[in-house]
């Protein structure tokens, strides 16, 4: 099929004037500090010693070889020293197959990037062809190699370490990842080897004498003082990966037909326009029924997990299969938790091309009022359409996510606000009698997203057209774009008879 063929190659071809792709996922002190690669066969343990280093769970961890499958970098700290950590792939050099393949070339872009290189193997189990393989591969690589002989929680089982001297390398130290065994060792040798770096503390002195924002006032970030973390969300197959990779301008995450390919979120920070953009390419979420390997379980956990974490989520949708329920699930999460929303309709340019099947091309104002009537509930989100494999359209995506987190982060004044309720006129909301109150004033009482308290001459709930009535009214008049509104009511108090 045409979707196929096109998902099994990344977008190669970088559009004029693209982003600055600031290589691994964190800030611009972080990219300067030296690299470590952790490296191996499938299932040795090299997401939970990644976990372990970096004090975290960022790397999903099972017993199921191959979960691990795109590049995750961390950081890891060592008596005041600091470095990158990058978690790849179960490496197999010789197996052909486009998944081991996307993977052994991920792990060949981290060996680069690396100052050193960890290569973890199985203490338990005898050495297996692709250890041999991976070892001649790290020998002409001509870096530093550690060799982390993994799962040594005994003596008698680290004194099986030196039976692995036949790899050739000279550093083979016994570790235990889960157990945390041998760790302090690992990491004295490795960072002895790193290159020295001086501490960045710019950033920290720069905001050191700045006031902080008055509560009152209408918060107006600079570009510069906050990061957006934008988390590219949707179902499996949908285009996220190559959508990561064209709004990098780099093969960043592995693309292929197979749905679920990704599994740990694989993140990366852009810089556009002097701001900060971290979009993270989250796993596929499926229906619970559709999920039954434990990866893919905890794959659609964590990428709850990122979701709300970020600021500014793309809710991808497959322009050839129009919104689904699974798709209005999804987009449910997204408002539930809090986060902005930007619909974006993918492989646009499938269904706006000459049609084989002899149906005319789709109609943009058609398509986008029949995605709205199935996303009702996130009418406030801006919509757009692209072609992630092609690069058309994708520029639109920052100026897109720098507008909605803007409004995410705007607040009102209470005095504005109480010169708003009074022009509105609330006898259009059609509330029965029973749930009939009076808004003595309000105020917004947070941002991100913004949250206004009513205050109200009755205790009683909030009525859901009212409320949608107030939230159209807001909007007409304040924007928030692409950001949910939250409300809390509070009644005036009763005065107590004598």
């Amino acid at each position: 099929m045409r979707t196929a063929a096109r998902k099994q190659s990344a977008r190669r071809k970088s559009p004029a004037g693209r982003p600055a792709l600031r290589g691994a996922p964190q800030g611009a002190q972080e990219n300067t500090l030296p690299g470590i690669a952790i490296v191996g066969r499938p299932n040795v343990g090299k997401s939970t010693l990644f976990n372990r280093l970096t004090r975290t769970r960022r790397s999903i961890v099972g017993d199921e070889p191959g979960i691990t499958r795109d590049r995750i970098y961390g950081m890891v700290e060592w008596q005041g020293r600091r470095a990158r950590l990058i978690d790849t792939g179960g490496v197999v050099p010789t197996d052909a197959a486009l998944i081991p393949a996307e993977i052994f070339r991920q792990a060949q872009v981290a060996l680069e990037e690396a100052h050193a290189i960890v290569m973890v193997v199985d203490g338990r189990t005898e050495l297996a062809a692709p250890d041999i393989d991976l070892a001649r591969l790290l020998q002409r690589s001509g870096k530093p190699v550690f060799v982390a002989v993994n799962k040594m929680e005994t003596d008698a089982l680290q004194a099986q370490a030196e039976n692995l001297r036949s790899l050739g390398f000279e550093h083979m130290l016994p570790v235990s990842a889960e157990h945390g065994l041998g760790i302090a060792e690992l990491m004295e040798a490795g960072f002895a080897v790193l290159p020295q770096t001086e501490p960045e503390n710019e950033a920290e002195e720069a905001f050191a004498g700045e006031p902080e924002e008055d509560a009152e006032m209408p918060v107006r970030p600079s570009p510069m003082q906050h990061e957006v973390k934008v988390a590219i969300i949707g179902r499996p197959n949908v285009g996220k990966s190559t959508l990561l990779n064209a709004l990098t301008g780099s093969a960043r995450a592995i693309v292929s037909p197979i749905a679920g390919t990704t599994r740990d979120a694989v993140d990366a920070v852009v810089t556009h326009n002097e701001m900060d953009f971290r979009f993270i390419d989250t796993a596929g979420i499926r229906r619970k029924g559709k999920t039954t390997l434990m990866a893919e379980k905890l794959s659609v956990v964590m990428a709850r997990k990122h979701l709300e974490a970020a600021d500014v989520s793309l809710l991808l949708i497959d322009a050839t299969e129009g919104v689904t329920a699974l798709d209005a699930t999804i987009g449910g999460y997204a408002h539930e938790s809090g986060r902005s929303v930007i619909v974006v309709i993918n492989k646009w340019d499938l269904v706006t091309t000459a049609r084989t099947d002899g149906k005319p091309p789709a109609d943009r104002t058609i398509y986008e009022e029949q995605a709205r009537h199935a996303l009702k509930f996130l009418g406030y989100a801006p919509m757009l359409f692209l072609s992630a494999v092609e690069g058309r359209q994708t520029s639109r995506v920052f100026e897109a996510v720098r507008r909605v987190a803007a409004e995410r982060r705007k607040r009102i004044s209470t005095a504005e606000m109480n010169r708003f309720l009074e022009r509105v006129d609330f006898e259009r909301a059609g509330l029965p009698s029973s749930k009939q109150m009076r808004i003595l004033y309000m105020t917004q009482a947070a941002v991100a997203p913004p949250m206004f308290v009513l205050f109200t001459d009755r205790d009683v709930k909030l009525h859901f057209s009212y409320e949608r009535f107030l939230e159209n009214q807001i909007r007409a008049a304040f924007g928030f774009s692409g950001t949910p509104v939250r409300f809390k009511i509070r009644a005036r108090k009763k005065k107590t008879e004598r």
